[in-house]
């Protein structure tokens, strides 16, 4: 049975690199197998882990669409689609990497998503690990894509705007009856301490975060060279606060 990790919160609160940083966390201390899913349009997960991606999810099923009438004799619209979405797996030593991308078509993809949810259900089952990188405001999972949620990472940045965004997307979340085990709060790119009218609105809110991560350099550095951040140091203040915030989570998996 693998430990689902769903990461989401407001545009721009580096859910990205928070993703990354989980699958270094997990690939350092030999948890693997490790499933990521780039569920944001604006896929960059792959990026972020140094992979260049050449096929997503959504621009197969654009083509799906247009070839259906060509599916091979013998074959099943369930199995020929099962067998495409394998091949946008992509794999590496330590994870393999699935990006759904952005479609280009106007048709209805609600047949195309029942069998993508299913196959990623099913493709779950042989992983530890699977790590969901989230489109901003939950539109991902409020499409059921995936079923059920081991830990949830709302992540806000240094903004009253990002911590307003989490107590909508915790709303969101009871009013969709997502089947979510756990929740925690993240706080991220605080440069120095959390601001007086930060710690205002959480108390107003009734949020408590669960974890504060510092603004690091050595991000902003790896982005500009287009380096994976797998490959960040130890001493990178951004890790060891993940680092943190994973022991955390582990423990709630082994409760």
């Amino acid at each position: 049975m693998s430990f689902t990790i769903a990461v989401a919160g407001k545009g721009g609160s580096g859910k990205t690199s928070i993703s990354a940083l989980i699958i270094r966390y997990l690939i350092k201390n030999n948890r693997h197998p490790v499933l990521a899913v780039d569920a944001d349009p604006n896929a960059n997960l792959g990026e972020s882990l140094g992979l260049k991606i050449h096929e997503t999810v959504g621009l197969m099923l654009d083509r799906f669409q247009k070839e259906k009438i060509d599916i091979p004799s013998g074959m099943t619209k369930e199995a020929y689609l099962e067998y495409r979405l394998n091949t946008i797996l992509l794999e590496t030593r330590d994870f393999e990497l699935l990006t759904m991308g952005r479609g280009e078509g106007q048709d209805c993809y609600c047949y195309p998503n029942t069998i993508l949810r299913k196959f990623i259900d099913r493709l779950s089952d042989s992983y530890v690990f699977v790590i969901m990188d989230n489109e901003a405001g939950m539109e991902h999972l409020s499409r059921g894509t995936t079923q059920d949620i081991d830990e949830l990472l709302i992540v806000s940045n240094h903004s009253v705007k990002g911590i307003r965004t989490i107590s909508r997307i915790q709303e969101l979340v009871k009013e969709l009856k997502l089947r979510v085990k756990n929740e925690s709060i993240v706080i991220n790119m605080v440069s120095d301490q959390l601001d007086p009218f930060i710690v205002s609105e959480l108390a107003a809110l009734k949020l408590t975060p669960d974890a504060i991560i510092p603004q690091d350099d050595l991000i902003l550095q790896a982005d500009l060279k287009q380096q994976s951040l797998v490959e960040l140091p130890d001493n990178s203040a951004a890790v060891k606060a993940i680092d943190r915030l994973m022991t955390k989570i582990l423990s709630h998996k082994k409760s």
